[in-house]
């Protein structure tokens, strides 16, 4: 019997995961031009390359996670051809969404997310979009408070500026001249930011959810805070300590 060529198979394949890519790319594009639909203001970041990050700066302090140019304020727009024209130049780009202006965010640690999550729904406390960056942070958007009068502002210690993120490890409240990532952007290790509520919910009150997120994350430091002691009681026991 005449053996069949596997070529035709191969090629098969190959196309089959051409079209999966292609498919994949078209997503996360009407991805983005969903959120802009939304009003979400969008502008381009750098994502993650090999190693690294795709700016090419050596030792580059936050891989995938920063504006492509420096006038990233006034680059975002909710255009949707020019936001079109971007992707189609580098479909591998990530997003950034500015805070401040029509939005805010609420920015906690995952776990404290995960509570805070169920609780405000089992209190049927009315809720906005919400993304989980992985691999541990999650974002509530709220409406913003930015006030219409630039003289006039609220100041907060949970303020948080692209440049101050390691100085709020708990909960982060973003707000004018800062911004998050936004899906379906990547980050480095092979994870990325995902919705698990879409910008098509409308913008809550902060200060609604503001109470169980602050609460949530003071119950995980304080449960943190109790396994690093009990580990560190361990640690110290002399050894040969049992059985004297």
């Amino acid at each position: 019997m005449e053996r069949e060529s596997r070529m035709p198979r191969w090629l098969r394949r190959g196309a089959r995961g051409a079209a999966a890519a292609d498919a994949a790319v078209a997503r996360r594009r009407d991805e983005l031009l969903l959120a802009a639909e939304a009003g979400f203001p969008l502008a381009r970041a750098a994502h993650p390359q090999d190693y690294g990050c795709s700016c090419e700066r050596i030792g580059c302090p936050t891989p995938g996670r920063h504006p492509v140019s420096f006038a990233w304020q006034t680059e975002a727009t909710t255009d949707p051809e020019r936001i079109g024209r971007w992707f189609d130049a580098d479909p591998a780009t990530n997003v950034i969404t500015p805070t401040g202006r029509v939005h805010d965010v609420l920015d906690v640690p995952l776990a404290a997310g995960e509570a805070a999550l169920a609780r405000l729904e089992s209190e049927g406390v009315e809720l906005g979009p919400v993304a989980v960056v992985d691999p541990d942070r999650m974002l509530f958007f709220t409406m913003t408070r930015a006030p219409d009068d630039e003289e006039e502002w609220w100041p907060c210690e949970l303020d948080c500026h692209p440049e101050t993120l390691d100085e709020h490890p708990g909960l982060r409240w973003h707000c004018r001249a800062s911004y998050v990532l936004l899906p379906p952007s990547r980050v480095p290790g092979g994870g990325g930011v995902r919705w698990l509520r879409g910008p098509e919910h409308p913008l809550p009150e902060p200060l609604k959810l503001l109470e169980a997120l602050t609460d949530a994350n003071a119950e995980a430091n304080a449960a943190d805070e109790a396994r690093q002691g009990a580990d560190s009681v361990g640690r110290d026991e002399p050894v040969g300590w049992y059985g004297r």
